[in-house]
């Protein structure tokens, strides 16, 4: 495919921005000047990330290797939903019918085809990786539908949603960087077990800091004063 190196050149740079920027962004006080600059060129290298892996895939397909290019072509969804969120739930956040517009609805859709494609595909393969993965997009989906009515009754939802898709694209970084670059920093280990530390750990403490990120976000119940006792 002409022009391929240049971009899988781009599709590595803009990946190491994402993953620099994303720490950076992460150890920074939220909301202030800096906090949105560093942002936005994470937002930035996201959408590169996802023009420049188009090509990718589509080379997959040039090489006859249809099931790496699903597999790419999933991971582009995920990825964009993550994006998509990350960048709308702050944008919208005054407008919350608009977030859970048509986009949101079709992200959500996307995620659930997909993911039933993927673990179709396998299925038909014998492919732990491929079955695995396809939880992501079948749950994510089908959280995003069920939500859709009730997201934006919650108090600071826009909140909730953005760092839940920063988490979901920190994830998309930090495999393509474990499962590409550290096997050529640490050829001594091995190859399978890293593969699968490579896929399936940056999803564990994805799952972890969430759970740790809802319950310090959780909205403070006021207690309610007993009534007093009748004499």
């Amino acid at each position: 495919m002409p022009g391929f190196s240049t971009f899988l050149m781009l599709h590595v740079a803009a990946g190491v921005i994402a993953l620099v920027t994303f720490w950076l962004n992460g150890a920074m006080r939220k909301g202030g000047a800096l906090h949105r600059r560093v942002g936005q060129a994470y937002l930035l290298a996201m959408l590169s990330i996802l023009i420049s892996g188009v090509p990718l895939v589509v080379q997959r397909i040039i090489d006859d290797r249809p099931v790496t290019a699903a597999f790419l072509a999933y991971l582009l969804v995920l990825t964009a939903t993550g994006t998509w969120s990350m960048w709308r739930s702050v944008r919208d956040r005054a407008a919350p019918a608009r977030y859970t517009g048509r986009a949101y609805r079709a992200l959500a859709a996307a995620n659930v085809l997909s993911g039933a494609g993927i673990l179709a595909l396998g299925v038909a393969k014998s492919a732990p990786l491929l079955i695995g993965f396809s939880l992501v997009g079948l749950l994510a989906g089908h959280s995003m539908w069920r939500k859709r009515r009730t997201l934006t009754q919650q108090p600071m939802w826009w909140r909730t949603e953005h760092y839940t898709a920063m988490l979901a694209n920190g994830v998309a970084t930090h495999i393509a960087f474990l499962s590409i670059g550290l096997p050529r920093l640490l050829p001594q280990v091995d190859a399978g077990a890293l593969h699968y530390l490579s896929w399936f750990g940056p999803l564990v403490i994805a799952g972890a800091a969430k759970l740790w990120l809802d319950r310090r976000y959780r909205p403070r119940t006021v207690g309610v004063p007993a009534p007093l006792a009748t004499v």
